[in-house]
């Protein structure tokens, strides 16, 4: 299919949470084969609540966001004899994928020099919390200490004199993440494809946040400032850059960053001509020097209607503006819709779940979403692949090596 480019890709994940597994998840998307390894015990997310929510309709939603598409077998790596099998099947595979932090990876051989002595062409990723080098290398990381806080979008975000806010959603700096972590995997499937060279790739936590926050973390350097300027109350430099509630109680994002072009116009369209031609307002100086004023004369436009009365006046005009969605909102908009962005996936135990999808489109399609495996649902399946005869399988299991 046209929106599978990575079909006949052989990726082998041993990883849990969320950072890593989403970058396998993406990798699925894109048409990838891949096979999720997991301890006895399984990924610790298949049990994780987020918000108070458990698990729904039978299934373990959080599992669910990470892993779909992929196929699962169990191993314990502790056990000499999975750790063969293990390198049995990396010795064909085009990308070994893992979140284990490097002492146990070389415990468990599976670390970089070990796996690249079975395949020297295997793409070797790993994501990491700070980065493979400098004294926090071996250290472990979260999303909400490594690039919430760590990486300074807390503190960005947080008003002043406020404790430091936590993240808008879980996982919010490991979907980041992931998605970075896939698109590198992929750059160095390029490089392996032209040259047969594999690589080693590491995407850090940290690095995502800092990358996502390079504007700030620049503009304070240029400035000589810990931190950029927050917003004070009555400190409003472009009234077109705010947002306004309706009289329902929803808000409107402006974004006119282009105040002198779109003023006039703009005002006169949601029919406040008296703003176009108050000299208060009729420059882009004045309007910075009377910014409160211009903001507490919208906001009282805005208060007059609904926003399903506004979205008809705002489509007809030039200017740059959106609604203030909820999460919920998300799942009814009709260009996530239509564009695939959120899909209704279906279970076999008639269970259904919305799932979103990696934001890639390819020929204009989005990948088409499928479930997760169950636990070790596919070991069997794998084994025989690799050759192995009903016998030998049984025997591996009893071992405890194999689940």
């Amino acid at each position: 299919m046209l929106n599978k480019p990575l079909a006949g890709v052989r990726v082998i994940e041993v990883s849990m949470w969320a950072f890593v597994p989403s970058a396998g998840a993406v990798l699925a998307d894109w048409g990838a084969e891949v096979v999720k390894i997991e301890a006895p015990t399984g990924d610790p997310i298949r049990g994780l609540t987020f918000g108070g929510v458990g698990a729904a309709e039978g299934l373990a939603w959080t599992f669910e966001l990470f892993n779909r598409g992929k196929r699962a077998m169990s191993l314990d790596l502790t056990i000499p004899q999975a750790q063969d099998v293990l390198h049995e099947l990396v010795k064909d595979a085009d990308v070994f994928l893992c979140s284990l932090l490097p002492a146990a990876r070389e415990k468990l051989r599976i670390d970089a020099a070990t796996i690249r002595e079975i395949n020297p062409s295997i793409v070797y990723a790993a994501g990491s919390g700070t980065g493979p080098k400098g004294p926090d290398a071996g250290k472990g990381g979260y999303d909400s200490i490594s690039f919430w806080s760590r990486g300074s979008v807390s503190a960005s975000v947080t008003p002043a004199d406020m404790a430091p806010l936590g993240m808008p959603s879980g996982a919010f700096g490991d979907s980041l993440s992931g998605m970075s972590l896939a698109g590198g995997i992929v750059a160095a499937l390029l490089h392996k494809e032209r040259t047969g060279e594999g690589s080693v790739v590491d995407v850090a936590l940290l690095g995502t946040a800092m990358w996502s926050m390079q504007m700030a973390i620049v503009g304070a350097a240029v400035a000589g400032l810990e931190e950029m300027p927050k917003a004070q109350p009555g400190m409003v430099a472009n009234p077109l850059v705010n947002n306004y509630q309706t009289s329902d109680g929803r808000y409107i994002a402006l974004c006119m960053l282009q105040p002198d072009a779109y003023w006039d116009p703009f005002t006169r369209h949601i029919g406040r001509a008296d703003l176009a031609e108050d000299p208060r307002f009729s420059t882009g100086p004045e309007r910075a020097q009377h910014g409160a004023e211009a903001v507490s004369e919208l906001a009282k436009t805005f208060a007059e209607k609904t926003l399903d009365e506004w979205k008809p006046i705002l489509r007809g005009q030039r200017g740059q503006w959106d609604v203030v969605n909820k999460v919920g909102d998300l799942l009814r908009d009709e260009q996530a819709i239509e564009n695939g962005f959120v899909q209704r996936v279906k279970y076999d135990n008639g269970g259904e779940l919305p799932l979103i999808s990696s934001p890639v489109l390819f020929d204009g399609q989005a990948p088409e979403l499928v479930p997760a495996p169950g636990f070790a649902a596919d070991t069997d399946a794998v084994l025989q692949e690799l050759g192995w005869d009903e016998e030998r399988i049984l025997e591996s299991k009893i071992s405890g090596a194999v689940i």
